[in-house]
């Protein structure tokens, strides 16, 4: 997204939390949109996205889309209007830095062009990896990422590296004038504050879902929550230590 688009968005004063919904309003849009819908009611939209209805005509109102009543939204007009809100109206282009197993998966993922990304640049650090064909695209050496970021017209970072490696890796494409990076690495990034980082940790996520599977079970080992005398599994040697 561009400053100025920021800085539209901003005197509209549309709320993040909107903006993290938009995606997820488009991805419903299109689907129907695909089976030839013409015209959704806010329920049906929400249903969809897996919001309230009311929530969501909150969020479209900061578009200045408020559907007809008795008919809805136009389901064409309205993924025009999010995908101009969002910026997915022109192109941008994207280097994937990190060609391991997640790289190359991202790297051939579809949905990417469909949804204005263009993946132009794949680097690696890797000497067995660089020079190799991946989806049309040549792998290039970590050394040339500052030559691709110019060359291509690089918007947006996507950082697929090992951990240890992330930050060295952001601090260049940040020098490079790169301000958009999205974070496969399992570390925290430090970046300026006009730089914007999204971070991606699978395994968080599913450490999530383990929390609320066991509230479905009832607490850990389905036993409920420790009282404030009791000592976690496992640590009783580790306790009985400390304490000599």
């Amino acid at each position: 997204m561009t400053s100025r688009q920021n800085r539209d968005r901003a005197e509209r004063g549309i709320p993040e939390a909107t903006v993290a919904r938009l995606p997820v309003y488009l991805r419903a849009l299109t689907g129907l949109q695909e089976r030839g819908v013409a015209t959704v009611s806010s329920e049906e939209l929400a249903a969809a996205a897996g919001v309230n209805s009311a929530k969501l005509r909150k969020d479209l109102s900061h578009l200045g889309s408020y559907g007809t009543r008795g008919v809805g939204y136009e389901v064409e007009y309205l993924v025009y209007q999010i995908s101009r809100e969002l910026g997915l109206t022109q192109d941008w282009v994207v280097a994937i830095i990190g060609v391991g197993n997640l790289g190359r998966a991202l790297a051939g993922y579809g949905g990417f062009a469909s949804r204005g990304f263009r993946v132009a640049g794949l680097l690696d650090a890797d000497d067995s990896i660089v020079g190799q064909e991946i989806y049309g695209m040549t792998v290039e050496h970590i050394d040339r990422l500052e030559d691709v970021i110019a060359g291509h017209g690089v918007s947006i970072a996507v950082i697929a590296t090992p951990a240890a490696a992330a930050q060295g890796v952001c601090d260049r494409v940040v020098a490079a004038g790169v301000t958009s990076v999205l974070n496969f690495a399992p570390v925290v990034l430090t970046v300026p504050d006009e730089v914007d980082v999204r971070k991606v940790d699978l395994s968080i996520e599913l450490q999530i879902l383990a929390f609320h599977e066991q509230r479905k079970a009832g607490g850990p080992d389905g036993l409920g929550p420790l009282d404030a005398d009791e000592t976690p599994p496992g640590t009783t040697q580790y306790v009985e230590a400390v304490d000599a």
